[in-house]
C-alpha cells in the first residue's frame, strides 16, 4: 500500500525524555516482575544498579543512569565501599568490557561479535540495562525481519481514517531510543537482510530518522546508542556491507579461556536459572558440571585436555550457553525424577543432544569418543556407562 506524502512542513522532533515516543512504557512491570520467569536485567539486579548508583561519585555520560566505571564494575562484579556484594554478570577479560562500556560513551555504535554461546545477547542485556535502566527496547534479528521493526511502522485503521500523523505512526524500538536519549539493541544482526540492516547506515552516522511520509524527522538526543550482536557460524548468516560495519566499533567475546572459568560461568549462570525453577542447588553436582564442561571443551577444541589425544570435532559448535542448558536439564531430572543429586544419568541425555546433530557424522565422532576417552579416564566409568546407555 503506498502511503501518500503529507503537505507539511519539516520539523525536527525532540520528544523530552521519558515522554513522546515511550511514554507509558513499562507500566505495572515491577509488580509482575517477582512473577517473571526470567525477569529483564534491570528487574532481576535492581538492588545491585541502586547501590552502585548510590555510591557512584564519578563522571556520568548524558542520562547515563551510571559512571562509565559503575557499569564495568556492575558487568564484572565487585564489593563498593559500604559491603555491597556486586556479582559478577560477564567472566572474561576486563579490558573487553572496558572497550564495549567506552565505545558507548562515544557516539560510535557497538557491534558484540562472536561464535554462538560467548554471551554476547547477554552483556548486551546488562550494558543497556546498568546504562539506561532499560534494557528492552529490542529488535531482535531474523530472516523476516522488516525495515520497519528498524525505522517505524503505521497503524492502518488511523492511517486508513485520518491519513498519515504522528498518531497513526507506531515508533520501533530504536525510534524511541533516539528520541528518549536511550540504548537500543538490535540482536543477531547478520541474520536480517542486507538491505534491512543497511537501514541503520543514516542512524548511526547522521543520528537522524527521517519521516518523509510526514515531512519530519527524528534526532537523536544525548545518550543515543546502539548494541547488535552477531555471529559468522551459524547458517542463514548475512554477512555485514562495509558501509555498515564502518559505523560499529566490533569488541569480540572469546570463549572461556580455560576449563576453571567455563566452570565458574556454568555453575553461577546454572544457580541463577536454578532458584527462579525451584531446582535443587547446583554445588553439590560440581563433578558432573565439570565433565560437561571437560567433554565440550574437548570436542570443541579437537583434542583432550592433556594433549596427548587427536579428536574430530562434531558440527556443533558446543558452547557454554549449551553446556549451561545441559546442566538445567539434568538439574531438572535430579529434582522431579531422582533424590536432587546431579549424576551422570541426569546430564548423559542432555550431552547426546547437544553433540550429536548430523546423526549419521556426529554419531560416529561420539562413540568413537566415549570408547577412546571416556571408558579409559579414571573415575568415568559411571559417566561412560550412563552416555552408553543413551546413546544405544
Amino acid at each position: 500500500m503506498s502511503v501518500p506524502v503529507a503537505s507539511v512542513e519539516p520539523t525536527t522532533v525532540h520528544p523530552p525524555v521519558g515522554e513522546g515516543l515511550g511514554e507509558g512504557l513499562g507500566e505495572g512491570v515491577s509488580e509482575s516482575a517477582g512473577e517473571a520467569l526470567r525477569p529483564h536485567a534491570e528487574h532481576a539486579f535492581a538492588a545491585e544498579l541502586a547501590a552502585l548508583a548510590a555510591q557512584d561519585d564519578r563522571p556520568r555520560p548524558a542520562r547515563w543512569r551510571l559512571s562509565p566505571w559503575a557499569v564495568a564494575t556492575y558487568l564484572l562484579g565487585g564489593t563498593l565501599p559500604d559491603g555491597t556484594v556486586i556479582t559478577p554478570k560477564y567472566v572474561g577479560p576486563r579490558r573487553i568490557v572496558e572497550v564495549a562500556v567506552t565505545t558507548l560513551a562515544t557516539d560510535r555504535a557497538l557491534l558484540l561479535l562472536g561464535v554462538p554461546g560467548t554471551a554476547k545477547t547477554w552483556v548486551s542485556e546488562h550494558l543497556a540495562a546498568a546504562v539506561s535502566g532499560d534494557s528492552t527496547l529490542l529488535v531482535q534479528g531474523t530472516a523476516g525481519t522488516p525495515e520497519e521493526a528498524i525505522r517505524y511502522g503505521w497503524n492502518y485503521a488511523q492511517l486508513l481514517a485520518h491519513g498519515p500523523s504522528r498518531d497513526a505512526l507506531v515508533p520501533s524500538p530504536v525510534m524511541r531510543a533516539m528520541a528518549e536519549g536511550m540504548t537500543a539493541r538490535v540482536e543477531e544482526l547478520t541474520r536480517i537482510p542486507a538491505d534491512v540492516q543497511d537501514t541503520l547506515i543514516t542512524i548511526l552516522s547522521e543520528k537522524v530518522l527521517p519521516i518523509p511520509e510526514l515531512g519530519q524527522e527524528v534526532q537523536a538526543v544525548r545518550g543515543f546508542n546502539l548494541i547488535a550482536t552477531a555471529n559468522d557460524r551459524d547458517r542463514g548468516v548475512n554477512e555485514l556491507s562495509s558501509a555498515l560495519r564502518r559505523r560499529f566499533n566490533t569488541v569480540v567475546l572469546p570463549l572461556p579461556e580455560s576449563a576453571d572459568a567455563e566452570v565458574d560461568i556454568v555453575s553461577r549462570r546454572v544457580d541463577q536459572i536454578g532458584r527462579s525453577l525451584d531446582l535443587p542447588a547446583a554445588p553439590e553436582g560440581m563433578d558432573e558440571i565439570r565433565r560437561v564442561v571437560t567433554v565440550f571443551r574437548e570436542l570443541r577444541d579437537g583434542v583432550t585436555a592433556d594433549g596427548r589425544t587427536k579428536l574430530k570435532s562434531p558440527s556443533g559448535t558446543l558452547s557454554t550457553a549449551e553446556a549451561i542448558s545441559v546442566v538445567t536439564g539434568g538439574l531438572a531430572l535430579a529434582a522431579h525424577f531422582g533424590d536432587g543429586v546431579l549424576r551422570a544419568s541426569d546430564v548423559a541425555a542432555g550431552i547426546l543432544g547437544a553433540v550429536v546433530r548430523d546423526p549419521a557424522a556426529d554419531r560416529v565422532i561420539w562413540q568413537e569418543y566415549l570408547e577412546a576417552v571416556v571408558r579409559e579416564r579414571d573415575g568415568w566409568k559411571d559417566f561412560y556407562r550412563a552416555c552408553r546407555e543413551v546413546s544405544a
